[in-house]
């Protein structure tokens, strides 16, 4: 019977494998149509090895034994074109990399490419993204896409299909929104690299990133905000890049990391110390916590950790590290409790509470008012309060606070006044001494157990006796009536007696003002300086009145009596601005834009500033308020690529802005002007230029990414850009446009502006978006390469305009070395870098904004030239904040010495994607290969010439 079947099985076999080739070979013809699609699409030259018809043989692509693609490799082969949708034929397709080309057009649909393993499209000019593009993708383990001026998108849902996902990597891509909740340990157990840095994402880190496996973090450069306490449970965590956000809170504890080696937190507004566990760390390499709000004790971390961190931007209470004073360490341990307030990090400065710190009042150097009524504070009432032993009124009223009163608190033996009123407070109250004042009105659950907040003990006054603990019993006792007759007499007592010491107060009060009247004259100037957010009054400014004899020797001699005292850290009048000018004299004139001119000016004690003066005209419209009210932004605007404004003076008719002043100039001066110059300026080499690029791409990057108040230039040039005197760069007049009305923003233009450096949209339409910055720092770029001006009426008319020439003469090799300023002495090496600064110009100017790169891109592209040239050895941070319980000449002369003596070193621009640091040999976090090949190497824009 057996025998009988055997040629009918066989019959079957045979006619199985026959299927199964015509179906594999119906696979491989598919294949090869769409690669030819492929071929047509990209257009590849002919030295790329495609030619034939049949695909197996070309170069960048290898099949399977049945003749199916499975991988395509054509990253950085200089290709245009776009991608066909027939891609998605390519069933078999184990890898896809496209990477570092000029593709353009929107991305196909990858939909049903399930064997896909490793996708790479990052560096290209793609504009949009399917909904459907993760579809089907189930086995992706690694995707790049970054750099591409695609249009706003979120992560879609479908991506968690790809539960083997390893490295996900979507730096600059115009993402939005929240970061997806299906990241989490049950949907990508494997993923190790997470990069979504500059993009446009909002809210908190998921609560799913909690025990993930993630190594490498990116997510720097957005608006991301709230705690990121769920780090601490992320303990494979290798690289972490939160910087240039606005997380806030205090920082996490790090004693669960056991392979962190680099940690950038800077741009943020965490507050609280310095974690000992996060000083101890053994792994850190390198950490930057710069331009944050932390307090305490300046850390001192191992001397094998590279470490960027400046004083002058956090708070902590000496420059460097040693102990804090213990009213610091006390007042530190109660904001704890109420989870380090960001007001309270704003204003205690320094080693010494008395000094000027929001809500604390001393005498003797003693702390006896606490006062943090009405500040939005959360959490509990710290213990902690028992320590200030000389505290006699604490007022912690309209907050938000809840649990207990601290029993500690009865310990204070010289306590009179405790104020908790308005706050979600429960539990019965401590017994304080009989002549303690407490006030616990308006919690609607004192005197009971939070339980039993609901019964009907809720309902008991919430200033009761607190020796009694009989509150919800009936009246009808002749004991317990007269218990309550007590209480209300001892309580109309009280308010009779207070309503007398605020009548006593107001009088005082009115006393102070009429003898303020009487010798108050007509001021003749103010300086006017914003305060800081975290001090009593948001909208207060500091005012130093000049003009009155009479008035200087009241408040010299009673400063304590008025307001005006509070203006001591900027004393600087009309009259001293017209001092240290010499009546602004032409002399003094150092330099003349669209908004007015700008004067050097030396203080009494040689500290030099730069004086803005407004034209008349320019802000005429504005009104004095708005006026106020922008100056106060732009006044906190601190970077270290940015010269800080640090007040402004008003009288009469005159508006003018006072500056940290740049000793070597405008780069204009340097780059063009410095043969006609007495002093014998040298020609920027192309170190320094390389240099300055890089650090005008940090200042505007930083002002595009403000967390809550973003700025777009406009009038970016090299007159703009200011240099040190160790040819550092700093960007200027930013945020000037805004100050000035409608039409009032350039001498050049209708529009705020210059010719040469307008991006086309803007000059057209008047439309405003970074981009427009990216386009005018792309002809900054030209102009450092060339040595000419944006728009140079000495040449003839086809090279006037330098984009529309600099085009021209990129278009080869030997047409763009002509173009190079010769003053520059290069060589192949540096041939190559002048050559990829080049190709990021070309982009940085492209006609339409959505294929400029954002100005995060031409950091990372810039940052990874200049790092070729810098030593491997740990360098301070010359970024310098603005320390307003500082006078001006402090302030100045501090830079000067900072400055003067350091050098910056920066880690938070390197590669998109690192797999790893365990085999980095440098100070510096590992590259990606292919980024790290092509910053030494690649000479864009000069292919077509080989």
């Amino acid at each position: 019977m057996g025998f009988r079947k055997l040629p009918f099985l066989l019959f079957l076999a045979i006619f199985a494998l026959l299927f199964l080739h015509s179906v594999s070979q119906a696979g491989g013809d598919d294949d090869a149509s769409a690669m030819l699609a492929l071929k047509k699409s990209l257009n590849p030259p002919p030295e790329m090895g495609w030619s034939g018809p049949d695909p197996c043989k070309w170069s960048h692509v290898v099949c399977s034994g049945d003749k199916r693609v499975t991988r395509i490799q054509i990253g950085h082969q200089n290709l245009q074109g776009t991608l066909p949708p027939e891609l998605s034929r390519l069933t078999q397709l184990d890898r896809l990399e496209v990477q570092w080309n000029n593709i353009s057009g929107p991305l196909p649909s990858l939909n049903g490419l399930s064997s896909l393993r490793v996708l790479m499209l990052s560096n290209n000019r793609f504009i949009s993204i399917p909904n459907d593009f993760f579809e089907g993708l189930s086995s992706l383990q690694s995707v790049e896409i970054d750099n591409n001026p695609l249009d706003t998108w979120q992560i879609p849902d479908s991506l968690r299909n790809a539960s083997s996902l390893q490295n996900f990597s979507a730096n600059s891509v115009n993402l939005w929104g929240r970061i997806p909740g299906f990241f989490d340990r049950d949907g990508f157990p494997g993923l190790v690299n997470l990069h979504l840095a500059r993009n446009n994402l909002v809210g908190e880190l998921p609560s799913g990133f909690s025990g993930m496996s993630i190594e490498s973090l990116h997510l720097n450069g957005q608006k991301l905000g709230g705690g990121i306490d769920v780090l601490q449970n992320m303990t494979m965590l290798k690289e972490v890049w939160l910087h240039s956000n606005s997380f806030s809170g205090p920082l996490p504890d790090f004693s669960g990391f056991k392979a962190l080696q680099v940690l950038n937190l800077r741009d943020n507004s965490f507050t609280g110390p310095v974690p000992l566990s996060l000083v101890n760390l053994d792994s850190l390499k390198v950490v930057n916590v710069t331009n944050n709000l932390l307090q305490g004790p300046t850390p001192k971390f191992k001397d094998s950790v590279s470490v960027d961190l400046v004083k002058d931007t956090n708070s902590f209470c000496l420059p460097q590290p040693g102990d804090c004073d213990s009213r610091v360490n006390t007042l530190l341990l109660i904001a704890q409790s109420m989870g380090y307030p960001k007001k309270f990090a704003e204003n205690w400065k320094g080693n010494d509470p008395c000094a000027d710190w929001s809500g604390i009042t001393c005498k003797n150097g003693n702390i006896t008012i606490v006062n943090f009524q009405n500040m939005g504070l959360t959490g509990t009432i710290s213990p902690a309060f028992a320590l200030l032993k000389t505290l006699q009124r604490l007022i912690l009223a309209k907050n938000n606070l809840s649990g207990i009163i601290p029993e500690e608190l009865t310990s204070i033996a010289t306590l009179t006044d405790l104020d908790v009123s308005n706050n979600q407070l429960y539990g019965k109250v401590p017994a304080f001494r009989s002549n303690v004042i407490v006030n616990t009105n308006g919690n609607p659950n004192i005197g009971t157990d939070k339980s039993d907040a609901n019964s009907p003990a809720s309902n008991s006054p919430g200033s009761s006796n607190p020796g009694s603990d009989e509150g919800g019993t009936s009246l009808k006792s002749p004991k317990k009536f007269k218990i309550w007759i007590l209480i209300l007499v001892s309580v109309v007592g009280s308010v009779l007696l207070l309503s007398l010491m605020g009548m006593v107060a107001f009088c005082v009060s009115k006393n102070k003002k009429v003898r303020f009247s009487r010798v108050q004259s007509p001021p003749a100037a103010m300086v006017i300086h914003p305060r800081h957010s975290g001090s009593d009054n948001n909208n207060s400014v500091k005012i130093t009145v000049a003009g009155s004899t009479e008035m200087h020797a009241v408040s010299n001699n009673q400063t304590t009596e008025f307001e005006m005292g509070e203006a001591r850290n900027l004393v600087i009048s009309i009259q001293v601005l017209r001092n240290v000018t010499n009546n602004f004299s032409e002399d003094h004139i150092i330099g003349r834009g669209g908004f007015g001119t700008v004067y050097k000016g030396e203080l009494y004690d040689g500290t030099k500033i730069a004086v803005k003066r407004m034209e008349c005209g320019i802000f005429s419209g504005k009104g004095l308020e708005e006026f106020k009210s922008e100056i106060s932004v732009l006044t906190k605007v601190r970077h270290r690529h940015l010269v800080a404004l640090l007040g402004y003076c008003l009288d009469e008719n005159e508006k003018l802005l006072v500056y940290e002043f740049m000793p070597q100039g405008t780069l204009s001066r340097h780059l063009f002007d410095w043969a006609g110059e007495e002093e014998g300026l040298k020609p920027l080499d192309w170190t320094k230029r390389l240099t300055i690029a890089l650090d005008v791409a940090r200042g505007v990057e930083y002002l595009h990414k403000l967390a809550h108040q973003s700025f777009i230039h406009r009038d970016l040039k090299p007159s703009n850009i200011l240099l040190g005197d160790d040819m550092r760069a700093k960007v200027s007049d930013f945020g000037l446009v805004r100050l000035a009305p409608e039409g009032k923003g350039s001498i050049h233009t209708k529009i705020a502006g210059t010719f040469g450096y307008l991006a086309p949209e803007y000059a057209v339409t008047g439309r405003v978006t970074t981009k427009v910055d990216v386009y005018s720092f792309g002809v900054i770029l030209m102009e450092l390469i060339t040595g000419r001006k944006a728009l140079d009426e000495t040449q003839p008319e086809e090279s006037m305009h330098l984009v529309t020439w600099f085009r021209r003469m990129h278009l080869n090799k030997e047409s763009f070395r002509k173009a190079i300023d010769p003053t520059i002495d290069f060589n192949e090496e540096t041939l190559a870098s002048i050559a990829t600064v080049a190709e990021l110009a070309s982009h940085c100017s492209a006609r339409e904004p959505h294929q400029r790169p954002d100005m995060g891109h031409a950091v990372n592209v810039l940052s990874s030239l200049v790092e070729f040239w810098k030593p491997c050895e740990e360098s301070p941070e010359d970024v310098y904040g603005i320390d307003f319980d500082m006078s001006l000449p402090q302030v100045l002369k501090k830079w000067q010495a900072l400055e003067g003596s350091t050098s910056h070193v920066d880690y938070s621009s390197t590669s998109s994607y690192a797999l790893g640091l365990d085999n980095a040999q440098t100070c510096y976090p590992s590259a990606h290969l292919d980024i790290a090949q092509n910053s030494a190497t690649t000479t864009i824009g000069l292919n077509s010439s080989r």
